[in-house]
């Protein structure tokens, strides 16, 4: 009996090895083909030794500039609106250090964050005034880069952003989300050598009005933005500290959107959470975004119940409209 349970091991064992060296070098190969078949639009613009990926469309000031959020598809987190707001004015979209095409970082900070932004347009020659329009954790970068450049920021328009104090109000209601998606992300990471990240990214899907070569970028470039998507996550707290202190946005043009579509029953079992915890989630959502239109004397709130957080996706039309209203006032130097 002990020299079949030690055959079935050495099998098991045997079997694991020739999964790992298939894995690895399958990851070498999508990895080449991703290069060659997903190659970044735009340009990879040099900040001194590291490259972000920076895709300007369009032409016309203000400048708009979309910063993503805390996902794997950077500039590609904008497909869905890039080309209609630049039809208005020249816009950009660029992904963060080590998310998609863009090098990472050898320390991620608040500070550095805003410095590769204002390097990359520097670099490519983009002219301020900006309109900053940022999603979800793009909402707190907002904030930061208005806080060091306040000279270069006309406008804002946050597209259902994250609150500086979300974290210690949602404990309140028994909610904590970051520890468990850091900890999967982190092991995806560590064995992105052996295909797993790539496995695990190939399941990527698809949302509304997105393009399915998008689709495939974002999958092709997962796991790499998976190790960039980490390092932003570890440095959550510390971004939001610091856009804590810098919610004054004086009398800018500046749009809140504010996702309020109730969660399905499968999102509410993938996120774990209770019935009343997501409308307790919601309530509080609504209320903090409330604040953040406040944080200008010239900003207002709009309330998009059928949307998810990705607004840009479920209702571009919005986004786009909200971005033209705050190019208009801009330009027109009215509210």
């Amino acid at each position: 009996m002990k020299r079949v349970l030690k055959r079935i091991g050495l099998g098991l064992l045997a079997l694991l090895a020739i999964l790992v060296v298939v894995g690895t070098i399958w990851e070498q190969v999508a990895q080449r083909a991703a290069t060659r078949r997903f190659p970044p639009p735009g340009q990879l613009v040099d900040i001194g030794g590291r490259r972000i990926h920076l895709d300007c469309r369009g032409s016309g000031s203000p400048t708009v500039v979309l910063i993503h959020g805390l996902d794997t598809g950077g500039a590609l987190s904008w497909s869905a609106v890039h080309d209609s707001i630049a039809r208005t004015t020249r816009t950009c979209a660029y992904s963060r250090a080590g998310i998609m095409w863009s090098d990472p970082t050898p320390s991620f900070t608040p500070k550095g964050i805003v410095a590769d932004l204002h390097a990359a347009l520097a670099a490519a020659s983009e002219q301020a005034p900006l309109v900053l329009v940022g999603h979800s954790l793009g909402g707190p970068i907002n904030l930061l880069y208005t806080k060091d450049h306040p000279d270069q920021v006309a406008g804002l328009v946050m597209v259902d952003a994250s609150h500086p104090e979300q974290f210690a109000r949602f404990k309140t209601l028994g909610i904590t989300t970051e520890s468990a998606a850091l900890k999967a992300l982190e092991v995806a990471a560590a064995l992105s050598w052996t295909g797993i990240g790539r496995l695990l990214t190939s399941q990527i899907g698809g949302m509304p009005n997105q393009a399915s070569d998008v689709v495939l970028a974002q999958r092709a470039w997962g796991p790499r933005s998976i190790r960039g998507a980490i390092a932003e996550m570890g440095a959550l707290h510390e971004i939001f500290a610091e856009a804590g202190s810098a919610r004054d946005l004086g009398s800018r043009p500046l749009v809140v959107l504010t996702a309020m579509k109730p969660m399905s029953a499968a999102e509410l079992k993938t996120a774990g959470f209770t019935e009343e915890q997501a409308r307790g989630q919601k309530a509080m959502w609504l209320e903090m975004h409330q604040e953040e239109a406040r944080w200008s004397t010239a900003g207002r709130q709009i309330v998009v119940p059928d949307a998810s957080h990705y607004i840009q996706f479920d209702r571009p039309d919005l986004v786009i409209a909200a971005v033209t209203e705050v190019v208009m006032a801009v330009r027109t130097g009215s509210r």
